[in-house]
């Protein structure tokens, strides 16, 4: 955040808005849903229920490979037309969604100055995506565990820089539904207008100073909708224009 400003007091929980406990904003709106890149812009706010201001410039980003479909996140149950999100659906989830973590390289700089929990990548750091697993959805230590439940993951220590620095999005979370899509993140992208597996990337230096900013004493959200949903949704959700 701005170097001026201070933590938001406690929030009013009196709207329906996804928004209403955040002073950061991460905002992707897509041309539609089956969208598979699209613009990211930050934003920020000194108090809850104040203007939202922009911070820094738009970053070009990939979404995944079948584009977009309603998650499990901040939002009321969706109602509206679109695809519902499920596990390998290949899906960027729309909603609203807390960053809640931060992810990457043990010697990085963030892992000393994050202000975000970081997960420091090591051989046995994995995300869990098996649905039967009781760690489904889960980003686990697994030398930690005393079995091993699961017949997939994904390693967070890569050979590649796509998880050289990232954030751990909140869909489906804290109790997943088994199923219903899981570990999704905004990471590095493979390379620009390469779509990806259901997460949200983008170019290693936009990611960097993306996480960086990033703030849990501000409540970061990420907002990821197609512009039709967007327009329905900007008035209830206190959203700033696209």
């Amino acid at each position: 955040m701005s170097d001026q400003m201070t933590p938001p007091p406690f929030p009013s929980l009196t709207t329906d808005s996804p928004l209403a406990a955040s002073c950061q904003l991460l905002l992707v709106v897509a041309d539609e849903w089956a969208s598979t890149t699209a613009r990211l812009r930050r934003f920020e706010r000194a108090l809850t229920g104040a203007e939202w201001m922009p911070v820094g410039d738009a970053i070009d980003v990939s979404l995944g490979q079948s584009g977009l479909a309603w998650g499990i996140g901040l939002h009321r149950k969706v109602v509206t037309n679109g695809p519902t999100k499920h596990e390998g659906d290949r899906r960027a989830p729309a909603g609203a969604f807390a960053i809640t973590a931060l992810f990457g390289d043990a010697d990085g700089e963030l892992a000393r100055s994050t202000k975000l929990p970081y997960l420091a990548a090591t051989p046995g750091l994995k995300a869990i995506d098996d649905p039967a697993s009781r760690h489904y959805n889960q980003i686990v230590e697994q030398s930690a565990l005393a079995e091993i439940d699961w017949v997939s993951h994904e390693d967070m220590l890569r050979g590649d820089e796509r998880y050289a620095i990232g954030a751990v999005v909140a869909h489906n979370s804290p109790q997943p539904i088994a199923g219903a899509g899981s570990c999704i993140f905004i990471h590095v992208w493979q390379n620009e207008n390469v779509p990806t597996a259901g997460c949200t990337a983008g170019a290693l230096a936009d990611i960097s100073e993306l996480c960086a900013w990033l703030d849990g004493a501000w409540s970061p959200v990420l907002v990821q909708l197609p512009r039709t949903e967007y327009s329905r949704s900007q008035a209830a959700w206190a959203l700033p224009a696209a």
